[in-house]
């Protein structure tokens, strides 16, 4: 088939590509992959390559390419109504509507959303609202955030600061001042390989205290993390680990920030993340299966402990000076509406818990053994593969290697299945649409394992 090498051209001339090596792509050494249509589990390009999407584009398209039930919903509320705002009390009946199912499906505590366009700006709202919490309250000196190294919260100032990635601090003065990082939980890389798992909890907690105590209770304002940590590398918590942390925050009365941009809406085999480890959180953080990136939408879903406290807000001071214009957008929220039906109408959310064990489980079976496979792991429709030099030993490859990018690459390439090489050790993610079938989680390990054994042996 003919491409449009005029396209190709105009990308490199014009088009400024996130996570993109700029310099390389400009000078036309990597790859540009006009992407064309979608269904189901697979995307095809312009070429009329058709891959099989294990990363549901990045964790997002929850219920699948191709539904049509949402690109109807989106297409009725454009030509109905394209865009109003949101601003001194105007809503729409998507906006509304999409509120009420988003407070139906959320835990018990939560009282109010703020909708917003992606999991980046989201979490800004939350530091915003959790800083004018604390000056409504007096506590004026209560501002620092506490995140976790490998966790990922955004690519914005401060939530690129809450970011505990490498990649997103360097060259770009970050973190900010306000934002300070503790332990990853993260077994399978601890330092002390002799801890049990409730000794790295243990472990977790005491540096937790330590940097609490360091930087003084009255100082620290929240706490943010994955239920499951996502591009950090895939990293289910260790048992014990939500309920161990929360003790220590209630002791220093110090918010919970629950960033579920990935888990929320079903992607652990439960509506969310918070309800599946016992977390009570202050905050919800949502975007990407909200709509299944159907179109841009975000939110902040609020606890009834954290709203009475911005009503009081609002009483002392007048309307709360925090928007965009394109909060609620009504496109998006017709998308979120449609989708969320979708996943109850389909019953989703149970095959993304039994295929996702399923796939876990044959992909244990088939690598496990491999000499250079150091860990398989995950929850629900999530799955990563950990590469090591020496697995008696726990040797990771040297960074330089790029073993995760070379085994993401070759499996793209013999096999056209798209996995994600985690930015930051040789991890291979897989977060596939909730509509997997056992058939196609079989083709995903096959690949995997016919990818490994061409870049390792």
């Amino acid at each position: 088939m003919l491409t449009n090498d005029t396209l190709g051209k105009w990308d490199r001339e014009n088009f400024f590509h996130p996570s993109t090596h700029l310099a390389q792509h400009a000078r036309g050494e990597t790859p540009t992959r006009v992407i064309k249509t979608a269904s189901g589990v697979h995307i095809e390009d312009r070429d009329g390559n058709k891959f099989l999407d294990a990363f549901s584009g990045l964790y997002c398209v929850n219920v699948g390419y191709g539904r049509q039930e949402i690109a109807e919903a989106i297409a009725d509320q454009a030509r109905e109504l394209a865009f109003y705002h949101s601003y001194v009390g105007h809503g729409t009946e998507a906006s509304i509507t999409l509120s009420k199912m988003i407070l139906d499906r959320a835990p018990a505590n939560m009282s109010k959303v703020y909708f917003g366009l992606g999991g980046s700006d989201a979490n800004e709202t939350n530091v915003k609202l959790i800083w004018y919490y604390n000056n409504i309250l007096g506590r004026h000196e209560k501002k620092k955030i506490i995140s976790r190294w490998r966790g990922f919260h955004g690519s914005g100032l401060v939530t690129g600061s809450l970011t505990g990635l490498e990649l997103f601090h360097k060259k770009f003065d970050l973190p900010l001042a306000q934002v300070i990082h503790t332990e990853a939980p993260f077994y399978y890389r601890r330092d002390n390989l002799d801890q049990s798992e409730a000794e790295f909890v243990a472990h977790c907690v005491a540096k937790l205290e330590e940097l609490i105590a360091r930087e003084g209770a009255d100082t620290i304002a929240a706490f943010i993390g994955e239920p499951v940590l996502g591009t950090g590398g895939i990293v289910p918590p260790p048992e014990g680990y939500w309920a161990a942390i929360q003790a220590v925050l209630r002791k220093h009365d110090i918010l919970l920030v629950a960033d579920e941009v990935v888990t929320g809406f079903g992607r652990l085999g439960s509506m969310f993340g918070s309800d599946h480890y016992g977390m009570e959180s202050d905050i919800i953080t949502i975007a990407k299966g909200l709509t299944s990136a159907y179109a841009p939408l975000s939110g902040s879903i609020i606890s009834d402990k954290v709203w009475k406290v911005l009503e009081q807000g609002t009483d002392e001071n007048g309307a709360i000076g925090h928007g965009w214009t394109y909060s609620a957008h009504p496109i998006g929220a017709a998308a979120g509406v449609a989708n969320l039906k979708l996943i109850d109408g389909l019953d989703l959310i149970t095959n993304a818990s039994a295929v996702g064990a399923y796939l876990q489980q044959s992909m244990k079976d088939a690598l496990s053994d491999h000499a250079n496979v150091g860990d398989i792991r995950g929850e629900g429709m999530l799955c990563a593969v950990e590469f090591v030099k020496d697995k008696g030993s726990r040797t990771f490859f040297d960074a330089a290697d790029k073993i995760g990018p070379q085994i993401s690459a070759t499996l793209l390439a013999q096999d056209k299945v798209i996995g994600r090489a985690m930015p930051q050790g040789d991890i291979l993610g897989f977060a596939p649409p909730f509509c997997l079938t056992r058939e196609e989680a079989d083709t995903v390990v096959a690949a995997t394992l016919r990818a490994v054994t061409t870049v390792l042996g």
